[in-house]
């Protein structure tokens, strides 16, 4: 039977709302509209309250009333209590109690998990780790955090910080990410691969070493940009993804040994840029890992795309409905 589900996706520099029709026992999801806005450097009550209001214009639009709202949002957050705690790419959102605020303004059920989660369930359900029982999702944007789907279920830990990956350190110094230099998410995030460039252009320029990246300024350097500069030859742009990668190889090393996923998941920056990723990483594992927990690892980018926070949101919607008990992923 198809439902009419609101979701609201909201990442570190831009967040939307979505509404779909979903039959989750067929594993069906259409995505009817979508509006998308800025977050960054805005209070979160401003924020919320142009959300709340883009849920409703969506719904009147459509002509369609949703049975609940889904919030998918990066940790750390508590989604019993239903708020968001303090997350390092949302320094405006302290202790924000997001499920409240929203039940009242959309008078609905309206759920909260953290966006690695939301998008490992969204992967399982519909995209590339459908029917897998044990299976990892990392998120690869503006920070990197995971969710985990092991045995069939969703994974949360004792206190609901299950596939925190991106606060691991993965070398004593370098660029910083979760408030800590050499994280993972400092070096495998689109902050982390700006903050890593231009590390690295600065000691490049003391060298003498020519490079395209020498024209962009703080405000345009980017992961992208540097991922672009690295197509088109750049050798120092293609350094930097090569750390990128190395570092990425390493931490999922941790995790294919630790956890023994028949497959992991990788969205945003790695989705789009794989190519310059794979080599390097794929080197790093095959030295790193077991033979006996690699050979049944399989690595690829997120089938969702561009479209994963869309899905998520109203994944966490449909939670009723959704997460059950893992027998019918």
């Amino acid at each position: 039977m198809m439902q009419s589900y609101l979701g609201i996706d909201i990442g570190g520099t831009k967040c939307a709302t979505v509404m779909a029709q979903s039959d989750w026992n067929k594993n069906v999801c259409i995505i009817m509209e979508r509006q998308q806005m800025l977050t960054e450097g805005k209070a979160w009550r401003e924020v919320l309250d142009t959300l709340t209001s883009s849920c409703l214009r969506i719904e009147k639009r459509l002509n369609l009333h949703a049975v609940s709202v889904g919030v998918s949002c990066g940790g750390p957050l508590n989604s019993n209590t239903g708020v968001i705690l303090s997350p390092p790419n949302l320094p405006l959102w302290n202790e924000v109690p997001i499920v409240s605020y929203l039940s009242h303004s959309l008078n609905r059920p309206v759920y909260l998990q953290n966006d690695a989660n939301a998008g490992a369930i969204a992967e399982w359900r519909f995209g590339a780790g459908k029917g897998c029982r044990n299976m990892i999702f990392m998120t690869f944007g503006t920070g990197m955090g995971s969710g985990l789907i092991l045995d069939g279920h969703l994974y949360e830990g004792t206190s609901q910080m299950a596939g925190e990956i991106g606060h691991i350190r993965l070398e004593d110094d370098g660029p910083e990410g979760y408030h800590k230099k050499g994280s993972f998410e400092g070096f495998c995030s689109g902050g982390g691969i700006a903050k890593l460039g231009a590390m690295m252009i600065k000691k490049a320029k003391a060298s003498g070493q020519k490079s395209l990246l020498y024209d962009l300024d703080e405000s345009t350097l980017t992961a992208k940009t540097i991922a672009e500069a690295a197509k088109a030859g750049d050798a120092l742009a293609k350094a930097i993804y090569h750390v990128s990668a190395r570092e990425l190889g390493k931490g999922l090393s941790f995790l294919i040994d630790v956890l023994n996923p028949e497959k992991i998941v990788i969205g945003s920056i790695f989705a789009r840029e794989e190519q310059l990723f794979h080599p390097m990483m794929e080197e790093v594992i095959e030295k790193e890992t077991l033979s006996q927990t690699r050979c049944c690892c399989t690595i690829v980018p997120s089938a969702l795309g561009e479209n994963i926070g869309d899905f998520a949101a109203i994944a966490v919607a449909a939670k009723g409905d959704i997460y059950g008990d893992g027998t019918n992923p």
